[in-house]
C-alpha cells in the first residue's frame, strides 16, 4: 500500500476574500464549490488537484511552505514585483538557481503562508523581465548528492511549453 499522489492541501487565511484574490488572480486558480464547514471554507483548482483556505486567526508557519509549477514564470514575477510580496527572508533572494537549472522564487499570501513558484529551467527565462538570479551555489557550495539534486526528477517537464528537465544542456 502506498499513497499515489496529493489530492489537495490546506492552508490558512486570516482574511479568505483577500486570500482567494490573491490565488486566483495572482496565480490563476480557479473557485470550486466547497461544503459548509464549522469555519468557513473555499477550495480552489490547481490542476489536478485542489488547494483549500480555511479562516482563523493563527500565524503562518514561517518556513512551511507549498511548491507549484505556474505556467508563465515570468508573468508571475512581474506580478510579484508589482505587487511586492517576495519574501527575501525565509529562503532566498527573489530568483534562486539550483544545481539542476531550475528556478524559484517565494511569495507570501495575505495570510502569510509563503509560496515557492517553480520553473525547470533557467536557460528559458527572459533575463530582461527577470533580471536577477542567484545560484544556490554562490551562497553554499554544492558537492557530492547536493550538486545532483534535482527539483524536477520525472523525466518530461509538468509544464506545456517548457523544456523537459531531464534534457536541459543536451543537444
Amino acid at each position: 500500500m502506498r499513497a499515489t499522489r496529493f489530492n489537495h492541501v490546506s492552508i490558512h487565511a486570516v482574511d479568505l476574500e483577500a486570500s482567494l484574490r490573491f490565488y486566483t488572480e495572482v496565480l490563476g486558480m480557479e473557485r470550486l464549490p466547497s461544503p459548509d464547514f464549522a469555519e468557513p471554507v473555499e477550495w480552489l483548482r490547481l490542476g489536478d488537484q485542489q488547494l483549500h483556505l480555511f479562516q482563523v486567526e493563527t500565524p503562518a508557519p514561517r518556513h512551511h511552505h507549498l511548491g507549484l509549477d505556474v505556467d508563465d514564470f515570468e508573468a508571475v514575477y512581474v506580478r510579484a514585483t508589482e505587487l511586492g510580496i517576495f519574501d527575501r527572508g525565509a529562503f532566498a533572494p527573489d530568483v534562486r538557481e539550483l544545481p539542476d537549472g531550475a528556478v524559484q522564487m517565494y511569495l507570501r499570501d495575505p495570510a502569510g503562508n509563503l509560496i515557492e513558484i517553480d520553473w525547470p529551467d533557467v536557460s528559458t527565462l527572459d533575463r530582461s523581465i527577470v533580471t536577477t538570479i542567484r545560484k544556490l551555489s554562490d551562497d553554499r557550495p554544492q558537492s557530492g548528492e547536493a550538486a545532483r539534486a534535482k527539483l524536477y526528477h520525472a523525466r518530461e517537464s509538468p509544464l506545456k511549453g517548457a523544456p523537459d528537465a531531464a534534457s536541459v544542456g543536451r543537444p
